[in-house]
C-alpha cells in the first residue's frame, strides 16, 4: 500500500503549530486533539520541524523552570525525516523502526500533505489483513463468507 492511499483513508487534515508559539500552546494542542506530534509549519505553510510529547517531557525533565520561557523553535526537531506520497507504507515503517520513532512527515517538495503515525500503519496492516482473511476464506469454502472466522 502506498502513502497517499493511507493518507486518503486517513483523511486530509493535519493539526499543525507555528515555531513561535509556546510550549505551552504545543501541549494543549497535543492534548486536545489527543495526538503525539505537531508537524511545524512557517507562516508560508513549509515544513520547518516537527515537535513531540517525548520532545516536551525530555525538556521539563532538564529545565522545568525554563517551560514558559522557550517557544516551540527552541527544542524541535529541524533535521527531519520524511515521506512522500509515492512511498510504500512498509517503507515508512522500516524507517519509523530503524530510527526510533512514531511520527513521518509527508510532504511533496517541503509542503506538508499529512503525517503518519506506527499507529496508522499499524491500522491499516490490521484491515488489510483482515480483508485478505475474508477473501481467503471465501476462495476455501467456494462461496462468500458468513463472518465466521
Amino acid at each position: 500500500m502506498k502513502v497517499s492511499d493511507l493518507l486518503g483513508r486517513k483523511g486530509a487534515r493535519v493539526s499543525t503549530i507555528h515555531p513561535e508559539k509556546s510550549l505551552r500552546s504545543a501541549m494543549g494542542v497535543m492534548i486536545d486533539e489527543k495526538i503525539g506530534a505537531l508537524p511545524v509549519v512557517c507562516k508560508d505553510g513549509g515544513l520547518v520541524g516537527i515537535i513531540t510529547e517525548r520532545d516536551i517531557f525530555r525538556f521539563l525533565y532538564h529545565d522545568i523552570d525554563a517551560f514558559g520561557k522557550k517557544v516551540v523553535a527552541d527544542i524541535m526537531t529541524q533535521e527531519l525525516i520524511v515521506g512522500i506520497p509515492e512511498d510504500d507504507i512498509e517503507y515508512i515503517a522500516e524507517v519509523m523502526t530503524k530510527n526510533r520513532f512514531r511520527h513521518v512527515p509527508i510532504v511533496e517538495k517541503e509542503y506538508l500533505k499529512g503525517i503518519l503515525s506506527i499507529g496508522d500503519i499499524v491500522k491499516a496492516r490490521t484491515e488489510d489483513t483482515k480483508a485478505t482473511n475474508r477473501y481467503l476464506m471465501e476462495y476455501i469454502s467456494g462461496g462468500p463468507s458468513l463472518g465466521i472466522f
